[in-house]
């Protein structure tokens, strides 16, 4: 009713869907039970989904699979699929055989999913107590169970009423009591009245006499019409999805609807009152500011790395264009003559920490300060950094020139005291040449 659909069209798919199941059944050779469990799946289903959103046909193969399933009768879903296809061909018409297809994969597909669909819906609780042996039963209680003819009517009543709501509505007891009471009123079979029968197994006279109008009336309806039925649904389908495209402000296309808004307008549109509460609008200020502040210690961090690994490269820089403070002295070597220290020809007797040339110092020298000069331009220093540097180049540009006066004084000194220690050496030897030279005389 919420979709539209009348409540004679609902009644009239309601039956024809359950009674496909039951056609289908019997062609799948199936139990009573399972076709009763899958009529009363379908009306389980089609209480809480529309007719209109879902198709019958679909949703009645789906239920048949399922309830041969839950009877431990399972049949293939290719097979449910055949029926379904001889069922709607008709009983006079030539049936063809299914072919295998694309739509033939689909309506598979949309089985599985539909039988999916139902046990979603109804909670995996597809558990149903049928009234069959209850009926039984309770006529063994009235002493009737060997009239053959009123077991057999109240059966074929209760399989009649699958196909209304009743199975939905009331409970499988009060179900039963109806079906023997409509039995015995149509045998004319008397029943004890003082009190009545029914009550003893709690049901109530309006109860029963609702599911009888609901059972007779079958019987009094015309047989519905599958093709009919279809095409009140398509329509209805149609007009809803046109008001659901006009309430969205589109066409039936799909392209906006320029009279329904009042014009088109590329601006954009206020916000609803749920926007502009003051809760969404705090979280929106509380998420910006945090953005905000994760991108400023981001850019913190890199430019505090940038600063650290300038400073660590011009120390690095600085270090190597320092000369060495200990001063070393040229020595001698077996020849007599002085020798410099030399990287490319070393010598186990020379220093290992010998000062470079004076030369070399100042290409040392204006490497690192070209280097310095390139780094400081790739990462742009401050001027107080710039004038720190300056200082120190010229700091340690005395201290080089210093540092080279000092090893000139002493190279002098060096060169003093070996001159006085072979003066020295060589007035020892005419010493002892001439003592050796007055012994031999004196011998």
């Amino acid at each position: 009713m919420l979709d539209g659909l009348d409540r004679e069209t609902e009644t009239d798919l309601r039956i024809l869907g359950c009674e496909l199941i039951q056609a289908a059944g019997i062609l799948l050779h199936l139990p009573q039970v399972a076709m009763a469990t899958g009529q009363v799946l379908f009306q389980r289903l089609f209480y809480s989904k529309s007719f209109i959103k879902h198709s019958f046909e679909i949703v009645a193969m789906a239920c048949v699979n399922l309830a041969s399933k839950i009877e431990e009768s399972p049949r293939r879903v290719r097979d449910v699929i055949n029926v379904f296809h001889h069922l709607k061909q008709g009983k006079g018409k030539k049936s063809t055989p299914l072919v295998l297809d694309q739509n033939y994969i689909n309506t598979k597909n949309q089985v599985i999913k539909a039988e999916r669909r139902v046990l979603k819906e109804l909670g995996f609780c597809v558990h149903v107590k049928h009234p069959h042996k209850i009926i039984v039963m309770y006529l063994q209680v009235l002493e009737c169970e060997k009239n053959q003819m009123l077991v057999q009517t109240a059966w074929n009543y209760m399989n009649d009423a699958l196909r209304t709501n009743v199975f939905v509505r009331f409970e499988p007891e009060t179900i039963a009591c109806a079906c023997i009471y409509l039995a015995a009123r149509v045998l004319q079979i008397p029943l004890p009245s003082k009190p009545y029968w029914y009550l003893v197994f709690g049901a109530t006279r309006e109860d029963i006499k609702e599911i009888c109008i609901s059972t007779m009336k079958l019987y009094s309806r015309e047989k519905p019409n599958s093709e009919q039925l279809e095409k009140q649904v398509e329509k209805r389908r149609v007009v809803l999805e046109e008001a659901r495209l006009k309430a969205k402000g589109q066409n039936p296309n799909g392209t906006p609807a320029l009279a329904a808004i009042g014009g088109f307008s590329p601006a954009s549109k206020p916000c609803t009152n749920s926007a502009a509460h003051p809760c969404f609008v705090l979280l929106y200020y509380i998420d910006y500011f945090f953005v905000c502040f994760i991108l400023y210690s981001s850019m913190k961090n890199e430019e505090s790395k940038v600063f650290q690994n300038g400073r660590n490269h011009s120390r690095s820089r600085s270090r190597s264009c320092s000369p060495s403070r200990s001063p070393h002295r040229h020595r001698r070597s077996h020849s007599g003559t002085y020798s410099s220290h030399s990287s490319h020809s070393p010598s186990p007797r020379q220093h290992k920490g010998r000062r470079a040339s004076p030369i070399t110092q100042l290409r040392t020298e204006r490497d690192g300060q070209s280097e310095s000069s390139r780094h400081s331009n790739k990462s742009r220093p401050s001027r107080s950094r710039s004038r720190s540097n300056s200082r120190k180049q010229t700091r340690d540009r005395d201290y080089v020139k210093h540092k080279h006066d000092r090893g000139h004084h002493w190279d002098h000194r060096e060169r003093d005291h070996d001159r006085s220690h072979d003066r020295g050496r060589s007035k020892h030897q005419s010493r002892s040449h001439s003592g050796h030279s007055h012994s031999r005389h004196r011998r």
